[in-house]
């Protein structure tokens, strides 16, 4: 029998955890002589108190989505992959060949083919480090990592190069007219009242919705999925049961990969229309952190992806309009992440050893 009731490990510990970040981020700004509840507020009205505000927070929450989902599928065959950010800036290169060099009748087609093309491209750039650790035992933390950096390095090569469109700035040039996805503010335009203006929040996070719930029906309700789970709970006893560990590896990788490349299709097909340096923004690397706070479920990826993208969005209201520093906002990030991952066992114990109370008296 489990120490705690389900409900307590996916629910109760990610919300005390986030607490404990509250109240020391509270007195970190308190250190530097600002307000916390005013700059709480801020934070709040930034992200969540007009459309424009949801809008950027929903577009970062959908970057999240993508990346956290790499994260989690890795992690139920327990493979760490870290590589989402070379992967996502691999997807990028996926979709800007998509979208310029095939002309597109109209933006749904384009969706489709920019999605395929950053999913194949991820997917491939997480197949090597795969490979290497299925074949050669190269352990996957490792070689994820340094792919991160052989990706940007490439991307760089490419974008002062054979990609670049004239002028200064190391960037491809802007997609064509067919290829640009709507908007927030396009799809909830309504005559004189628009919604989401200026936000950059666009038609994939429902698609980023979609890979929730195919991510979710892939590993809890086929057979590949039950593999998956059964090699990272027992890497022995799925062997002996007949499951590969070479395929689980690689497909599972795959997957991973492709999940990380799709969040392309948000930023670089939906936001920018062009592809650029540093497309991924570091997205790649918070998807550890929502995979670890959402306990690797889909549903939890969706919400720990929302608080990220809230994080994000009202941290640059802070750092716009108090004097607090855009680095102490990557702090507050921080000490999130410290708590609903490093710290986990510091909450959990205790809530333990009080549910065990409860059931023994």
């Amino acid at each position: 029998m489990d120490a705690m009731p389900k409900w307590a490990d996916v629910i109760l510990i990610p919300v005390i955890s986030i607490v404990l970040a509250a109240i020391l981020s509270a007195f970190v700004i308190l250190a530097i002589g600002e307000n916390p509840w005013e700059a709480l507020k801020l934070m709040v009205s930034g992200a969540l108190g007009s459309t424009y505000g949801w809008g950027y927070t929903i577009y970062y929450a959908t970057n999240f989505i993508f990346t956290g989902l790499a994260v989690a599928i890795a992690s139920q065959a327990k493979l760490f992959n870290i590589g989402g950010e070379g992967q996502a800036l691999l997807g990028g290169l996926g979709v800007a060949v998509i979208c310029l060099f095939i002309p597109w009748p109209h933006w749904t087609l384009a969706l489709i083919g920019a999605a395929v093309g950053a999913a194949l491209f991820g997917a491939a750039w997480a197949a090597l480090p795969a490979f290497l650790q299925a074949k050669r035992g190269s352990h996957i933390v490792i070689t994820t990592i340094m792919f991160n950096f052989i990706a940007a390095a490439l991307l760089n090569f490419l974008l002062i190069g054979a990609l670049k469109a004239p002028g200064m700035e190391p960037a491809t040039s802007k997609f064509p007219e067919a290829t640009h996805l709507p908007s927030f503010q396009d799809m909830f335009n309504f005559g004189d009242t628009t919604f989401f203006r200026g936000a950059p929040a666009n038609v994939t996070f429902f698609v980023a919705l979609a890979a929730c719930v195919l991510v979710w029906a892939l590993v809890w309700r086929t057979r590949l999925g039950f593999e998956i789970r059964s090699f990272g709970e027992s890497e022995s006893a799925a062997k002996y049961a007949g499951i590969s560990p070479t395929k689980i590896i690689m497909v599972t990788m795959l997957i991973s990969g492709a999940l990380a490349g799709m969040m392309a299709i948000n930023n670089v097909q939906g936001e920018a229309e062009r592809l650029v340096l540093n497309a991924a923004e570091g997205a790649g690397f918070i998807g550890i952190a929502v995979a670890l706070m959402g306990r690797n479920h889909p549903f939890g990826v969706l919400l720990a992806a929302l608080l990220f993208g809230f994080l994000y969005q009202g941290g640059a209201e802070l750092a716009l309009w108090t004097s607090i520093p855009r680095e102490l906002i990557i702090v507050i990030q921080a000490l999130v992440i410290l708590f609903t991952g490093a710290l986990d066992h510091m909450v959990r114990m205790p809530l333990e050893r009080l549910f065990l109370a409860m059931r023994r008296a």
